[in-house]
């Protein structure tokens, strides 16, 4: 059992009340969560503040709480830390506690708007199929090794992604690959992490309802490129206006990729089709089974990254491609018996709905159409929704503008005051559809005549049964 000094180790304190040579069986953020002496950390968050919560958490039997305001009473069997940022602190806290499992891996980030969860799919896979036991933390789900565990967020808390990484040490991973999200960064949520790498994919307009500006937005991916080591490589997209952005006062070793601008990595697109692409990649001809654009740029960066990393050139291609696209990137359904062709993709900005409908525009046969069913959830950022319905429509001979998942919106507004607007000013002469109840949403898809591509918003999953609402049909 640690000792709480050990735990404060590189923790900035600016006051400490009672003794800090004491053991600590947990660390907890979770009030509810603690037990026989624990350390309680309060975290101030967007939905509650912790320091609501120190004595139910002494009450439960924590014997030491880190705070940034000390309370107005207190336990004298209870050490008190007082520190400027109880979130970076815990990230500390939490790599002391599980004997910095970071640093007893290869530990590489993606960060980027669209293209990190198959970035570090494709690692992922691409480093076990070379023969390396590996872990994956992502939107869509954790790995230790072979196993599979559901996903909570696509970067959690610091408490849970050290001991995400100390049961991967455990079980002898070599490397992790782990998508770090913006509010990841803001909230110091891979505070206290050693990274030997870094991915910048691109910045699109997203979270906008969190960030407040896309300048704050570019800031929040830059910052995680400014805590990197001079140990650790920065690999960024330069074909990106913010790529350069990402590498600018970064102390890790500067590392560029493109499929247009010079870099260190380049790539060039031979044949773009629905059975895949066709790259030359630092003059070798590659095959690969994923599609479009965009899905180029994340072979380039899984290349890079894996060249980066010590392993051969010719080893690296040959692995890559084998590989299939993460879960809802792109995934394909076809039905000969229909001639329909499904398209599922986890577009959620702008941005990346376009490149996947220009990719279905450029490689779909003459006669064929594409019917697009697209979502935004709700209590999220609204700028975007016009925007991701003005895109589906340019693009798209008919649309089914979905709630997706309202939260606590009400599904019928959801998408009302935006899709008239866009829907009867483009392509006017092509039905549009506006179907506000989710569950209804591919029951509703017209019965196709001749070949169709149906790109959705994503694969579907359960919604929390507290965030359901019932629609009237």
């Amino acid at each position: 059992m640690p000792q709480l000094s050990d735990l404060l180790y590189t923790v900035a304190l600016q006051e400490v009340v009672g003794s800090t040579q004491r053991d600590i069986a947990q660390i907890c953020i979770d009030s509810r969560r603690v037990a026989a002496n624990a350390l309680f950390v309060a975290l101030s968050g967007t939905q509650t503040d912790g320091h609501q919560y120190i004595s139910t958490a002494i009450a439960q039997g924590a014997t030491a709480i880190v705070c940034q305001k000390m309370p107005d009473h207190l336990h004298e069997q209870v050490s008190y830390l007082q520190v400027a940022d109880t979130a970076k602190a815990l990230g500390i806290i939490a790599a002391n506690f599980y004997e910095q499992p970071s640093q007893q891996l290869s530990l590489v980030g993606i960060t980027g708007t669209n293209g990190k969860t198959t970035t570090a799919t494709l690692l992922y896979r691409l480093f076990a199929d070379l023969g390396y036991t590996c872990g994956l933390i992502s939107t869509v789900e954790y790995r230790i090794g072979a196993a599979s565990y559901p996903s909570t967020h696509t970067t959690p808390d610091a408490l849970t992604t050290n001991q995400l990484l100390a049961d991967m040490v455990a079980q002898g991973c070599d490397f992790c690959f782990m998508e770090v999200s913006s509010h990841a960064v803001v909230q110091q949520r891979i505070s206290g992490l050693t990274f030997a790498g870094a991915i910048f994919s691109n910045i699109t307009h997203d979270h906008l309802d969190y960030h407040g500006t896309f300048d704050q937005y570019i800031k929040a991916k830059k910052g995680f490129f400014d805590q990197l080591s001079p140990a650790a490589f920065a690999l960024s997209n330069i074909d990106d206006k913010r790529g350069a952005v990402m590498l600018q006062n970064t102390a890790a070793n500067r590392y560029t990729y493109a499929l247009h601008a010079p870099a260190d990595f380049k790539a060039r697109i031979l044949e773009n089709v629905l059975t895949g692409l066709v790259l030359q990649i630092d003059g070798e001809e590659f095959y690969s089974r994923l599609i479009g654009e965009f899905n180029a740029y994340n072979l380039l960066a899984v290349y890079g990254a894996a060249i980066l990393l010590g392993e051969p050139k010719m080893h690296v291609l040959t692995a890559l491609s084998n590989l299939n696209a993460a879960e809802g990137r792109f995934d394909t359904i076809y039905s000969p018996q229909q001639n329909l062709t499904g398209i599922i993709d986890y577009a959620h900005t702008p941005d990346a709905l376009q490149k996947v409908l220009e990719t279905l525009n450029t490689t779909r046969h003459d006669k064929s159409q594409i019917i697009t069913v697209v979502g935004c959830g709700g209590d999220r950022d609204r700028s975007k929704r016009p925007l991701m319905a003005k895109t589906a429509c340019q693009l798209s001979h008919r649309v089914i503008l979905t709630s997706d998942n309202p939260r606590s919106e009400n599904p019928e507004r959801h998408f009302t005051r935006y899709a008239s607007r866009h829907t009867t000013r483009t392509r006017p002469k092509n039905p549009h559809y506006q179907q506000p109840p989710r569950s209804n949403t591919h029951r509703r898809s017209p019965r196709p005549s001749r070949r169709h591509h149906i790109a959705g918003r994503k694969r579907a999953r359960k919604i929390p049964r507290n965030q359901r609402r019932k629609t009237p049909v």
